[in-house]
């Protein structure tokens, strides 16, 4: 593959970030992905000497997946792989760059599905029922609450800002993924932590930062920051669990969902756009039922030696 045509593969791809950039909005880190992602798949093609992407049929996708599922890719990877893939030849077929998709009907091979772990209620209370003699304390305090209260991902937690929060009307205004938004109730406990947040907020930064949760140098708190902090509180508090912010997500739709059994409203409160997402969170509920079951039932109990 000469240098023109390897540039030449690399210009569309350049294109197509710079539409998902500007026109789609996408987030650095969406495009970050689609770049390793299309930039593996063009190290394939320079294997098999193919430098225009109208030369790609569906056996070559084929042996792609195969290639990468030999190495150790793990499915999920593959299936991302595969959707970028399939977006960016959507894209040239849009530029009338390629004639077909040769993504089209190809998929990478069966993930087994794992249930997210989560914290039962009492290990919640226990998480967050910390020591709030210091700002920082009731700043993370806050964090895990609204984290908990509202479901949110930790990209969402990072991105809010004070205009986002009503708390008059107790809810949130919270831009997920795609920039999809949707508005959230927030729980008492978390208005309570969010209100004694923010006077101490103020003293560490000025007008212009916008951002609900800052650092001491009155700068937006970074995700790496608030995993480690929720780290450290977990071992602090003496949760045997290793807790990660997504972990209090799962918590929260487990929880909801036992109480209410409301699939839909769980999706909705979630922002998932498929249903089959949150469908995940009944293999957990069941898992909940199926261990009271074992515990209390005459005929599950095992029989004692």
């Amino acid at each position: 593959m000469n240098d023109s045509s390897e540039t030449a593969l690399h210009i569309a791809i350049d294109d197509f970030l710079h539409q998902l950039r500007r026109v789609k909005q996408a987030s650095p880190h969406t495009c970050d992905s689609y770049a390793r992602d299309l930039n593996s798949f063009i190290d394939f093609l320079q294997q098999q000497s193919i430098d225009d992407w109208a030369q790609v049929d569906a056996q070559h996708v084929r042996s792609y997946v195969s290639q990468q599922h030999r190495r150790g890719l793990a499915s999920r990877s593959l299936q991302r792989r595969l959707s970028s893939l399939r977006s960016f030849y959507t894209f040239l077929m849009r530029q009338q760059r390629v004639k077909k998709n040769p993504v089209s009907g190809i998929s990478a091979p069966k993930a087994e599905k794992r249930l997210p772990g989560v914290l039962d209620v009492d290990q919640m209370n226990q998480l967050l029922n910390i020591d709030k003699g210091e700002p920082l304390h009731i700043r993370d305090w806050a964090i895990m609450e609204l984290t908990y209260s509202c479901g949110l991902r930790l990209s969402e937690i990072v991105g809010l800002d004070l205009g986002m929060i009503d708390l008059a009307d107790a809810t949130a205004r919270v831009i997920g993924k795609g920039r999809k938004e949707r508005v959230v109730p927030i729980g008492r406990y978390a208005i309570e932590a969010i209100q004694q947040w923010l006077p101490h907020r103020a003293q560490w930064t000025d007008a212009e930062e916008t951002a609900l949760f800052i650092n001491k140098q009155g700068k937006r708190l970074g995700q790496r920051s608030i995993q480690q902090r929720l780290r450290d509180w977990a071992i602090k508090q003496g949760i045997s669990q290793h807790v990660h912010p997504h972990m209090l997500r799962h918590s929260f739709a487990s929880h909801i969902l036992q109480s209410s059994g409301d699939l839909r409203a769980v999706q909705e409160l979630l922002g998932h756009s498929d249903i089959s997402t949150t469908q995940i969170y009944t293999h957990v509920d069941f898992q909940h039922l199926a261990s009271v079951y074992d515990q209390a039932h005459p005929r599950a109990r095992k029989k004692r030696k």
